[in-house]
């Protein structure tokens, strides 16, 4: 029988590679979702058709509203950044970070885990092309898999040791998508962009869709991503 692992799966690109990672790597995958008040709801859908292609053991979508206290650009009226040059990108904090997100939805994935039995996490955070975000870096997956391993019934008594695997925390994003065409990843399942028109086609002006599509430049393939500009 397969190892259970819980993978977040939020529909963007690193997500569905680190899933088909997962999969590769020989677990049963259980996939989870989150549907957070994001401005970018079109991810919720990608994620759902990208559990459904790689059949999945089991995808759960979990609501948190954290519109209720806003402070971040997907999730309240604060405006998305566009048209930044990559060296605007690599200095600061942008108003795209959620606060405490990764934290909010690595304390789920937790629970998913310890109902299910599983000692595996998969998370496609990224410390190199990843706009700033604290809650990205090797040091802090490091502190939460710590206290993981506090927190839990299985991890007190010492039947069960979480583990956290970021397999693209030290890839650039042209690497991480060679790495998903190898694993037949189909990126144009995928939605990336943080302000995508209703129709759900991306801006191609915000910082994740200029990073995805400097990714795909550089990794010599074209981006199957449908894009619109004028948002």
């Amino acid at each position: 029988m397969k190892p259970k692992a819980v993978v977040l799966l939020s529909g963007g690109l690193d997500s569905a590679t680190t899933l088909a990672i997962a999969m590769q790597e020989g677990f049963a995958a259980h996939a989870i979702t989150f549907r957070y008040g994001q401005r970018h709801q079109v991810e919720i859908e990608c994620a759902r058709r990208i559990g459904a292609r790689a059949v999945v053991a089991q995808h759960v979508f979990a609501d948190i509203d954290l519109r209720v206290f806003g402070g971040s650009a997907l999730t309240s009226e604060i405006a998305v950044p566009k048209g930044r040059s990559i060296s605007e990108m690599g200095h600061g904090i942008p108003v795209t970070y959620v606060p405490a997100r990764n934290t909010i939805f690595l304390s789920y994935t937790l629970a998913f885990a310890e109902v299910l039995g599983a000692s595996d996490i998969f998370i496609g955070v990224n410390a190199l092309d990843y706009s700033g975000y604290p809650d990205c870096r090797p040091e802090y997956i490091a502190a939460f898999e710590n206290m993981a391993n506090l927190a839990t019934k299985a991890g007190v008594e010492g039947t069960q040791r979480l583990k956290i695997h970021t397999p693209l925390i030290q890839l650039s994003k042209a690497q991480i998508i060679r790495r998903g065409i190898e694993l037949k990843v189909d990126f144009s399942q995928t939605s990336t962009c943080y302000d995508p028109h209703p129709d759900g086609a991306a801006c191609g002006r915000c910082d994740a869709c200029l990073l995805r599509l400097k990714g795909f430049a550089e990794a010599g393939v074209s981006d199957p991503a449908t894009y619109r500009g004028g948002n």
